[in-house]
């Protein structure tokens, strides 16, 4: 399970449940209110809203998902801004953590969210982002779901002006220079070594390089002796180098953990090209060490995906934080890791 920030309509998600951001009386609204009881089925919807109101703020109660694609629809009272100085963040934070435990109680597995109060409400967006992303983070801290946040305008998520920056310049260079060059250095050891053992050496660190993560640094006896490593089995050495545990690791990487234990039980399983990336991430890999992981599951890096450019810039500067690169995949309309 894990946390994604998508680009959808909050009444096509086929989650367990779908949140709505209620209003105290629990009465159809306008926004993301007025979407769901159209959708729904605003009588019988409200029908059941008026027995269970009210709703103080900061709280949430679950109702029937009627005609909506999602079983439930989980109405949380998000407070109206008036300045942050009236308990507003206090208010927002529980209003998601009682949303959320109460698809925990209700047996969900999935769960979609608006960003709470950003609309008529006022709470301004950034700030609203930053709850919604720590309240949800801090949940799958101990629980296993599938949660997502779901937002009509990709502005919605905004990188610092020098990340953004950064990034784009990060893409015009390699996503429009030199293919050739940037070709041979995204080529993995296997593709190497299968093509000419002897340029071998210069795919090597040299003496002058910058040690990888943790001051390892990876010999010629190495990576000949590892030449035979199958994709489960470089990955499982890489967790027992760097002391992680799998629960570590699979959240860092934004896993379903059963997906994690099947990699883990069948030798043979092939994740997918994101799978891989998630699970580079976690472990802080290297960009020498994420090319040869995602070589021995049959993929490389290339300059003709602008998400691989992404991914390439967070690894060269060793920002593994997870969130982060979702929301740059993001900012860019690319995919997500973990999904």
């Amino acid at each position: 399970m894990g946390f994604y920030i998508v680009h959808n309509d909050l009444v096509e998600m086929e989650t367990d449940a779908i949140v709505n951001a209620a209003n105290s009386h629990l009465e159809r609204g306008g926004g993301v209110c007025g979407a769901i009881f159209r959708a729904a089925g605003p009588e019988k919807l409200q029908e059941e809203c008026r027995k269970k109101a009210p709703c103080p703020v900061g709280q949430a109660v679950l109702t029937k998902g009627y005609g909506l694609k999602a079983k439930y629809i989980i109405h949380a009272v998000g407070p109206i801004w008036k300045g942050g100085a009236q308990g507003e963040r206090t208010y927002l934070e529980s209003a998601y953590r009682n949303a959320l435990n109460l698809a925990r109680k209700q047996g969900c597995q999935s769960i979609a969210f608006p960003l709470i109060s950003s609309g008529i409400y006022g709470y301004p967006k950034k700030e609203a982002l930053e709850i919604a992303v720590k309240e949800c983070r801090a949940f799958l801290e101990n629980q296993e779901m599938e949660i997502y946040l779901v937002v009509l305008d990709r502005t919605v998520v905004e990188l610092s002006e020098h990340l953004y920056g950064k990034i784009r310049h990060y893409i015009d260079t390699y996503y429009t220079g030199n293919r050739d060059r940037r070709r041979e250095e995204s080529t993995s050891f296997e593709q190497i070594y299968a093509s000419s053992p002897e340029s071998l050496c210069t795919a090597l660190p040299k003496e002058t390089d910058k040690p990888s993560p943790r001051g390892i640094k990876r010999s010629l006896e190495q990576l000949l002796k590892r030449k035979g490593e199958t994709f489960q089995e470089m990955l499982f050495r890489l967790i027992d180098e760097r002391g992680f545990t799998d629960v570590q690791v699979y959240k860092r990487a934004n896993m379903d953990r059963k997906l994690f234990s099947k990699i883990r039980s069948r030798k043979d399983y092939t994740p997918r090209k994101s799978t891989v990336l998630s699970l580079a991430v976690a472990l802080k890999l290297s960009l020498d060490e994420t090319v040869d992981l995602l070589g021995k599951a049959g993929y490389s890096l290339t300059d003709h995906l602008k998400s691989d450019i992404i991914l390439r810039y967070f690894l060269e500067n060793r920002i593994y934080d997870i969130d982060q690169i979702n929301e740059a995949l993001f900012c860019f309309g690319e995919s997500l890791l973990g999904l």
